[in-house]
């Protein structure tokens, strides 16, 4: 069995939802994860938007406008007057649960309820198609076994016992059809996952079955090996493993949550990123494979503030890392990178909610100086200290780009560099330049 996921692109009309359908029905019995429609939950936060600022006349001309918008998308989807009719009066289901909302008291509760629906019409919609085109497909609620922890962590034994339990129920089956990014809380509310959102819904349903693979389906031929919207002749990247993959992730390629994958990582389940324009591309295979001796691929994280904090006299102090640290960890404020020097300690961070109060905590132990509009541009690929030259050949690349810091020796995957965002699109070039050219 294998899970795959398509995302709101990849079924963003009608005439690629039928493509997604072809896709799907190989005689396979796999499960299918689907996100919410391109550009619905958007809208659905616009709906919440306007009931938070107690607003229902403008919530329901936006709600209206919605509905509009899936009434045109049923009419090309289905060639039949009788799904066409079931589609239809699903629509109206949901659309008047929504309208509901407008004439109570709006919190976070309800907005919760409102951005699930649109992964619960986008499924029903596909499993009405599946049908039609004589499929054996079925729909199982994501809300009936997915579920968090009180720590809002997935409850991985939960969801294996409760899936398990749906998938039984269907032995002649060959396409499940279930929801991406929803679930409910551990007090049995209606929830999300958030981090990673329908592709961590994938890795934990493909870890639950015990998947032969799980298959991240976008509208991007894989991975590659730079930002392709900033730098020329990038390529795919073929194979990765997974702390490369997660390295990536976290540091700015967009095709991939870094902690998604980690349900599939411990369950040893390979992840394929393909391409749902191009069904027959290879696409990027992420598993606990590691090809030796390459440099993969390079990724940048924009927004990002760097700190330092200079103290001759405390910084070589018992415990002044420890305090230092604390302050960020009582703002709840992680840190990305970390250098450190016999009279200073600099960091970086890309949330800054909290930023005055932190240097302003900071500054009890000595000066603080802060560097906006920065980039962390991230090397990956097989960076053990033993392969000599590797890290050289990086720092080589960036030698006419200002640096202003560089960590190595953290992970055996990456190196990074912290350049001005003014000079990322040199920077990403010059290393695509040299590293793979």
């Amino acid at each position: 069995m294998k899970v795959l996921k398509f995302g709101g692109t990849s079924i963003g009309s009608a005439s690629r939802m039928k493509k997604v359908a072809r896709l799907i029905a190989s005689g396979d019995k796999d499960i299918v994860v689907l996100s919410a429609l391109s550009g619905t939950t958007n809208t659905l936060v616009e709906i919440s938007d306007y009931l938070y600022k107690k607003n229902p006349d403008g919530a329901n001309e936006i709600i209206n406008q919605l509905e509009n918008t899936y009434f045109e998308y049923i009419n090309e989807l289905y060639s039949s007057d009788t799904y066409k009719n079931e589609a239809k009066e699903m629509l109206i289901s949901h659309f008047d649960y929504i309208r509901s909302y407008t004439k109570d008291l709006f919190t976070l509760f309800e907005e919760k309820v409102i951005l699930a629906q649109g992964e619960l019409l986008s499924t029903a919609m596909m499993d009405l198609y599946l049908r039609e085109v004589g499929v054996r497909s079925c729909l199982i609620p994501a809300l009936e076994y997915m579920r968090t922890d009180k720590n809002a962590e997935p409850d991985p034994v939960y969801i294996k016992e409760k899936l398990l339990l749906q998938l039984e129920k269907y032995p002649d089956i060959d396409v499940f059809i279930t929801q991406g990014y929803i679930c409910r809380n551990a007090y049995g509310e209606i929830d999300n996952l958030l981090r990673g959102g329908s592709d961590y819904s994938a890795s934990l349903i493909g870890a639950a079955v015990n998947a032969k693979e799980i298959q991240i389906w976008t509208d991007i031929d894989g991975m590659h090996n730079n930002d392709p919207r900033i730098v020329s002749n990038t390529s795919p990247v073929r194979n990765l493993q997974f702390e490369e993959a997660a390295e990536l992730a976290y540091f700015g390629a967009k095709i991939l949550h870094p902690t998604c994958i980690l349900p599939a990582k411990l369950n040893n389940i390979p992840v394929r990123l393909l391409n749902t324009m191009l069904p027959d591309a290879p696409g990027t295979l992420i598993s606990n494979q590691m090809e030796k001796g390459k440099i993969k691929a390079v990724a940048a994280k924009d927004g990002i503030f760097a700190i330092k904090i200079k103290s001759g006299r405390m910084l070589l102090a018992h415990g002044f890392l420890r305090k230092v640290f604390e302050i960020f960890e009582s703002y709840q404020t992680p840190i990305d990178m970390v250098t450190t020097s016999e009279v200073g300690v600099s960091v970086t961070i890309d949330k800054v909610k909290h930023l005055q109060e932190i240097v302003d905590d900071l500054k009890k132990f000595g000066t603080v100086t802060v560097d906006n509009d920065m980039t962390i541009i991230c090397v990956v690929g097989d960076l053990d200290p033993a392969n000599l030259g590797f890290s050289a050949k990086a720092i080589d690349a960036l030698k006419d780009i200002p640096v202003r810091m560089i960590s190595y020796g953290g992970s055996k995957y990456n190196i990074s560099f912290l350049v001005k965002t003014e000079d990322k699109k040199r920077a990403l070039q010059a290393l695509s330049d040299n590293l793979f050219s």
